[in-house]
């Protein structure tokens, strides 16, 4: 992530631990919440991860929500105070029970292999029990804190799966301008922010496929950090776009690496490899921007998995030299036999689908009628926010 974030982070870390030493002290410290992360597996191997932290009482979003309102609730996020060395237990539908320890950050992850699923909960999102055990003094315990963890497992009749990176791909974000990036990503909430024009229509367009069961699996992957798990599951759910993993970063890992574009590119590398490896038979479409590195990301997962990539569409941010850059790595792929497109605008990314059998052709007007919707949309909602 951008340097302002990190050094944001820093700054909110910083003061985390005091206030976590002080308020455990003088036992005022924030009821705990368990937060279970959307994962995948499949039916013999389930991958669950969460976080244990303190609940910063960060509310639903709402699109009056003033700037300063935004500004402290990204605070809160990055303020989070995680507790580590806390035991809990995974209780799958087979009946067992796994524990598993948080870490210095306080995350939790546990592949189980169940004897057994439970019934989905919405189709292919299927719950797996969570269970705080223990935590370590002198931290009071939650008793009875226990959530469920949502793993999609994708069915077997699925046509393919959709790999799609966030930032200036769904969400306009700016991350090519330093400024405006820093204004959207810390002055707006998930109402505020705005997805690019016709994305949600086009990507329910690649889940309902060509067989019409509206099951091919989304799969999110970003270098944004987990701090910012609730503001992009709520942005997904709210502008309707199909739910699926979130796999961000670590924000210790992102701070330590600042600045590497080399790590940016093996956390994106490692989670897409993870996805085609646990799913051998599905063949995936590819999404990204030209701003920052997929082309060649996505030029390298066509190598490491030849014959599994269907069709790689990136977006254009309108810089010349990037831009550039996708060209000639989309020559490259041409001896693949992959396509990578340079689009516009979800419209052209659509047509193209259509012509290449992943949607229906009937698909595209509703994604150029949803286009010309949120081309009605100020570009800067926050100009009819309040202020204070």
């Amino acid at each position: 992530m951008p340097s302002f974030l990190d050094k944001f982070s820093d700054w909110a870390e910083r003061a985390d631990n005091l206030i976590l030493r002080t308020r455990t002290r003088l036992g005022m410290l924030d009821p705990l919440q368990i937060v279970p992360y959307r994962s995948y597996g499949t039916p013999t191997r389930l991958y669950v991860k969460g976080r244990l932290l303190t609940d910063k009482g960060i509310g639903e979003p709402d699109a009056s929500d003033s700037r300063w309102h935004n500004l402290l609730n990204m605070y809160r996020r990055f303020e989070s105070n995680e507790i580590s060395g806390a035991q809990l237990i995974i209780r799958p539908a087979d009946g067992t029970e796994h524990a598993v320890v948080t870490d210095e950050e306080g995350y939790f992850t546990l592949n189980i292999e169940p004897q057994a699923l439970p019934e989905p909960i919405d189709f292919m999102w299927y719950p797996v029990d969570v269970l705080l055990q223990s935590v370590p003094a002198p931290i009071p315990m939650a008793a009875g804190l226990r959530t469920q963890a949502p793993v999609l497992i994708p069915p077997a009749d699925a046509e393919y799966g959709i790999i799609s990176d966030l930032d200036d791909t769904v969400i306009q974000t700016s991350a090519t301008d330093m400024l405006r990036m820093a204004r959207t990503v810390l002055l707006r909430n998930a109402r505020s922010r705005l997805p690019f024009k016709g994305v949600a229509e086009f990507y329910r367009a690649l889940q309902l496929g060509r067989n019409g069961k509206r099951n091919n699996p989304f799969f999110y992957v970003s270098s944004s950090p987990w701090n910012l798990y609730d503001l992009l599951e709520d942005f997904l759910t709210l502008n309707q776009i199909p739910p699926g993993p979130l796999l961000l970063r670590d924000m210790a890992l992102v701070r330590q690496k600042a600045g590497d574009a080399s790590e940016h590119h093996g956390h994106k590398l490692k989670e897409i490899d993870n996805l085609l490896l646990t799913y051998p038979k599905l063949p995936f479409v590819l999404i990204g921007d030209s701003g920052q590195e997929d082309a060649n990301i996505y030029r390298e997962v066509v190598r490491r998995h030849p014959g599994r990539i269907l069709a790689i569409y990136i977006r254009d941010v309108l810089r010349p030299d990037r831009a550039t850059l996708v060209e000639s790595v989309s020559e490259e792929l041409r001896a693949d036999k992959v396509e990578m497109l340079l689009v516009q605008d979800t419209v052209q990314a659509a047509e193209h689908a259509a012509r290449a059998g992943l949607i229906f052709t009937e698909a595209i007007p509703a994604v150029e009628q949803e286009k010309h919707k949120d081309e009605t949309t100020p570009d800067d909602p926050g100009e009819v926010q309040k202020e204070g």
